[in-house]
């Protein structure tokens, strides 16, 4: 029998978005800000052109942005983040399609996890329909990828936010 040990319960809150329109993700970002604090950590947005995925829905030209929050979280909490920018989505609405899709999840020193409402043989069930994923382990002193990792994820530029983000994490 495996003994138990005290476990670090709270995490780094990191949010990316998919977004078209500056003005949507300024309003969702100060939402955020609202329920989460104060951004430690916000790149400049990046092209997201590595799927079509959004695009009969959002358009062409997206955006990728990332935020990080200075307040960590803890981890039994993380299901109700994804509910609540799920309905942080809808109030950006047109129609019936999205203008900006927020994608949240947590790091620890040892991995990236994402949350999301779909499941898939690599996803652990949480609670009311959210499921998470371990999208990026670190290893060698850098994030690396894992068989189910989205491309973008894998790239130099995103790998290299997720080590900028971990080390105010863990200074």
């Amino acid at each position: 029998m495996g003994k138990i040990t005290k476990h670090n319960p709270r995490v780094k809150l990191i949010i990316g978005l998919v977004y078209k329109d500056e003005a949507v993700f300024i309003k969702a970002r100060n939402e955020l800000r609202k329920k989460f604090g104060r951004v430690d950590f916000e790149p400049a947005p990046i092209d997201f052109n590595y799927t079509d995925y959004y695009e009969a829905e959002m358009g062409k030209g997206l955006k990728r942005r990332f935020i990080s929050f200075s307040k960590l979280i803890p981890i039994e909490g993380l299901y109700r983040i994804k509910l609540y920018t799920n309905r942080l989505e809808a109030r950006f609405l047109e129609g019936a399609c999205r203008r900006i899709n927020i994608d949240p999840g947590y790091m620890d020193l040892a991995k990236l996890v994402l949350v999301t409402t779909k499941d898939y043989a690599h996803r652990i069930f949480l609670r009311k329909g959210i499921f998470a994923e371990i999208t990026l382990s670190y290893r060698e002193n850098t994030f690396s990828r894992n068989d189910w990792t989205y491309p973008d994820y894998c790239t130099k530029e995103y790998i290299g936010i997720f080590n900028q983000i971990r080390k105010l994490y863990a200074p």
